[in-house]
């Protein structure tokens, strides 16, 4: 009788498991992907060169960055688990990595291509502001700090410094804390504003509970350190509390 052809060995064999990505769908002879997620892959990125972001959902955006790390997979449903995690596309970038790989189907490589992707959107940011006169660029300004903070899952403080022209000539983070506690110490940012020959300062924080409304002690803290910057001759211009959707201004609010 003859012998049975024995079954030929994939051209791409699934790796051992290590606690990274999903396993890859085993590839049909030749090696290419199957139609159904070829096929999507070329008209999700026909529509972006077409028609820009604009019109795509989370979702579809958050696919097309999967593509990158995900070459032989369908990407859709760690898209969706991603999305169902953390609600919303901002969220899933703003996550710390610990927290992303707890998501089925998300490992190391997919959690480190996610953070390259928010530092570049937040070094694009920055750029936009970074040694422009604040108040012709106000807008921009909101948007650099909501793009960074707005969507952290835990507070953090930062201090724009500012020059003689209300040019932004530095931007720094003085702390991160808890989901609605972070230390600040008024000595060290006026210290470092003279350290810098800053002018004037504003601060920054966020409230990852969503609602900007000051606390008691947000607004003690901005006293202190409004009094120690008017000893130096300096201006304390604003304090922003950065919600998600919305930020307060201190000095709009009247509370300077």
């Amino acid at each position: 009788m003859p012998r049975e052809l024995a079954e030929p060995l994939p051209l791409f064999p699934a790796p051992e498991p290590a606690g990274d990505e999903a396993v890859p769908v085993p590839l049909p002879a030749g090696g290419r992907l199957p139609s159904y997620i070829a096929g999507h892959r070329a008209r999700l990125r026909a529509r972006f060169r077409d028609g820009g972001a604009e019109a795509m959902p989370d979702y579809e955006l958050l696919e097309l960055l999967l593509f990158r790390v995900m070459e032989r997979q369908d990407v859709k449903p760690v898209a969706r688990a991603l999305l169902d995690a953390f609600g919303d596309l901002a969220s899933v970038l703003a996550a710390p990595i610990p927290r992303l790989v707890e998501v089925p189907g998300v490992g190391p490589a997919i959690a480190l291509e996610l953070k390259i992707t928010e530092a570049v959107a937040h070094r694009m940011a920055r750029a936009r502001v970074m040694g422009r006169v604040v108040v012709s660029s106000w807008a921009q300004l909101l948007e650099y700090c909501r793009t960074v903070m707005a969507h952290r899952d835990r507070e953090q403080v930062r201090v724009l410094y500012l020059d003689r022209k209300n040019r932004l000539i530095a931007d720094e983070e003085q702390g991160e804390g808890t989901v609605d506690h972070v230390p600040l110490y008024p000595r060290e940012v006026l210290r470092r504003a003279l350290e810098l020959g800053a002018s004037a300062l504003i601060l920054v924080h966020n409230h990852p509970s969503g609602d900007p409304t000051p606390s008691e002690a947000d607004i003690a803290m901005t006293r202190q350190i409004e009094t120690g910057a008017e000893a130096l001759g300096l201006s304390l211009h604003d304090h922003l509390v950065i919600g998600r959707g919305r930020e307060i201004s201190f000095r709009a609010e009247g509370l300077l």
